[in-house]
């Protein structure tokens, strides 16, 4: 059985997205800029990944237009809207808990939640996310959008692994 597991970065002080949604500033702060940083060793570990349409949105438009960055791997967009189902991507309209519990029975490795904030939010709130991965950026940007919703409880969380590049610090956090 796999896991679920939140892999997003963030801003130093816990915004996915600046207000207008943009995400120009996800970058280090310059002192390794050859380093490959975790993200090339995470995706290896991944078997299916769980996006919401805003962060599908963004991805075909502006970030990877020309080509789609998860080629060979499933992709669930989680939304409302009535899409056709494309080559691996599949748009799911059902209730994002069910999903997730499909996911993590159907394969053995990592299920990616890609992004958003609501999905991440959602997925939070009724406890279905088995490990946060969260790379912090060395950036402060006051306001935009915010990863953690309001929780009806706290949510306990054990440090597995802490790594560091090019001044962005990855926090490994398990449930408790």
């Amino acid at each position: 059985m796999g896991k679920i597991v939140l892999y997003l970065a963030v801003s130093l002080d816990g915004y996915l997205a600046d207000e207008q949604g943009g995400v120009r500033w996800l970058t280090g702060d310059g002192s390794e800029p050859d380093a490959p940083g975790s993200y090339p060793a995470f995706l290896d570990t991944v078997d299916a990944i769980v996006m919401g349409w805003t962060t599908y949105h963004q991805l075909i438009t502006e970030l990877s237009p020309d080509s789609w960055p998860y080629e060979g791997r499933p992709c669930y967009v989680v939304t409302h809207r009535q899409e056709a189902d494309r080559k691996g991507v599949f748009f799911w309209n059902g209730a994002l808990p069910i999903l997730a519990d499909k996911l993590k029975a159907e394969y053995g490795g990592n299920v990616w939640i890609c992004g958003g904030a609501s999905v991440a939010g959602q997925l939070l709130k009724e406890n279905r996310i088995d490990q946060l991965w969260l790379s912090i950026i060395p950036t402060v940007l006051g306001k935009g959008v915010r990863l953690f919703p309001e929780l009806s409880q706290e949510l306990p969380l054990h440090l597995v692994k802490t790594e560091h590049w090019n001044g962005i610090v990855d926090l490994i956090y398990e449930k408790r």
